[in-house]
């Protein structure tokens, strides 16, 4: 497998084979992320990626999943993303997911017609980082899009049937827009109906402007207990239907998976206990990015 720079994927593509089809991010300015900054952006010729997925072949023989990377692989062009799920599709035709990253950007630059041809081409799942549906937090954080570009973006995924894991960030207003934060996220949730919700928490990363306004005094990282908090007040406004939640990243302070329509009140009830003391929470040492 080749692979330039530093290695980002989502935890749950731990067995995927990884794919770059990008290197880096398209956008790579939100103020509190850290990551794809030792890489400039650039998408890899085309019979580069084709070559890479004969090698895989010859190297793995077979491939049950399969994850596009950097950053934001969709924002490539319709016609050569075609090209590379119609290869990883000939050559490896027993492959049950091939998964992307997926900004807002990236999926609004590309007509529905196009998203279902992706769709039908194999491209099983996405993964959007919604971060936060609170308008300044967005804005604050350079995401590059509003909330009304967020949602649609999230909502033309949902609609082509590829499988959206929408992504938010707890804490990430800080401690004195906590709550309106979870209730517009919540919200923006709502609004897409995304089949996966997961959930990160906020972490300072050093050399992003976020860290410097940590340093500033200008913003106030969320303690466990309010982390805590702010993902309650959220769960408790997530509509009650079918759409998986997990908080198990290694970031958060209590490990959670569950369905939102049979697991709402189990869900409530686990953070209402580490608040509480009465289970275990993640201590610093062992969580991270």
């Amino acid at each position: 497998m080749r692979y330039e720079g530093n290695m980002y994927r989502p935890p749950s593509e731990w067995q995927s084979y990884l794919l770059q089809v990008t290197i880096g991010c398209s956008h790579n300015a939100c103020t509190f992320c850290g990551m794809f900054k030792d890489k400039k952006y650039r998408v890899r010729p085309l019979s580069e990626v084709l070559e890479d997925i004969d090698m895989a072949k010859k190297y793995y023989g077979s491939l049950d999943q399969i994850f596009l990377c950097d950053g934001d692989a969709i924002s490539v062009d319709t016609s050569d993303l075609l090209k590379i799920l119609h290869k990883i599709k000939r050559v490896f035709p027993e492959v049950k997911e091939i998964a992307t990253y997926a900004s807002a950007k990236g999926i609004l630059a590309k007509s529905k017609e196009e998203l279902l041809l992706l769709k039908d081409a194999g491209l099983t799942k996405a993964y959007l980082g919604v971060e936060t549906g609170d308008e300044k937090v967005l804005t604050d954080t350079h995401k590059g899009v509003n909330v009304m570009q967020m949602t649609d973006a999230g909502k033309a995924i949902v609609e082509t049937g590829i499988d959206l894991y929408a992504i938010i960030l707890i804490g990430l207003a800080g401690q004195e827009r906590s709550k309106d934060n979870a209730i517009s996220t919540a919200k923006i949730i709502n609004e897409i109906k995304p089949q996966n919700l997961a959930a990160m928490t906020y972490m300072p990363v050093k050399g992003t402007p976020m860290y410097k306004d940590i340093s500033d005094g200008k913003f106030k990282v969320l303690s466990d207990v309010e982390c805590l908090q702010e993902t309650k007040w959220l769960v408790e406004k997530l509509d009650k239907r079918h759409m998986f939640f997990t908080s198990s990243h290694a970031s958060n302070y209590v490990p959670i998976e569950g369905d939102i329509y049979s697991d709402k009140e189990k869900i409530i009830n686990v953070l209402d206990n580490a608040m509480l003391g009465e289970s275990a929470k993640r201590v610093e040492n062992y969580r991270g990015l």
